[in-house]
């Protein structure tokens, strides 16, 4: 028997399904912390020096190989330069990350970490695909490569003649 709905709070059911639209909320916790920046300390200071460089690994990995991690690096860094809020995008790969795998958006809205915690964001939502075995450093079309068990063929020795 499914409890009563409290009183003064009205019931509203949720919009119907769009495709292509973006999860808002989701029910799984994160993997990692926002603030365990130096869980991994090599991503932590590149982070920190070169976001537009952080921020490419994980759009590559979250648009599943549709954009080079060069190309999403260079536009996070000509609207930093431009404008100086290269949030304005990321918040929008965050929000795709967490719809990608039922994260919870916290812990405030995903404009609003990265708009104040930029750093600590992209430091996180890096740990989370390294998290959930992706490698974000070699791209896409190479952790799908690596997860189908396809390995590149190494050089075959070779002798001097002669």
């Amino acid at each position: 028997m499914a409890a009563a709905p409290s009183p003064g709070y009205p019931v509203r059911s949720l919009p119907p399904s769009t495709p292509g639209r973006v999860i808002l909320q989701g029910s799984s916790p994160w993997t990692t912390e926002l603030f365990d920046c130096m869980d991994d300390p090599l991503n932590a200071v590149t982070t920190l020096l070169l976001p537009c460089v952080t921020f490419g690994q994980i759009a590559e990995i979250v648009d599943e190989g549709r954009s080079t991690c060069n190309t999403n690096g260079v536009m996070y860094g000509c609207v930093a330069a431009m404008i100086g809020m290269p949030c304005l995008i990321s918040c929008g790969y965050r929000s795709r990350l967490r719809a990608k795998f039922d994260l919870v958006e916290t812990p405030a809205p995903d404009w609003a970490v990265h708009f104040i915690l930029e750093p600590c964001a992209l430091c996180q939502e890096y740990r989370e695909l390294r998290n959930r075995g992706f490698d974000p450093e070699i791209g896409w079309h190479a952790n799908v490569a690596k997860s189908q068990g396809v390995a590149l063929t190494p050089p075959k020795n070779q002798a001097m003649i002669g």
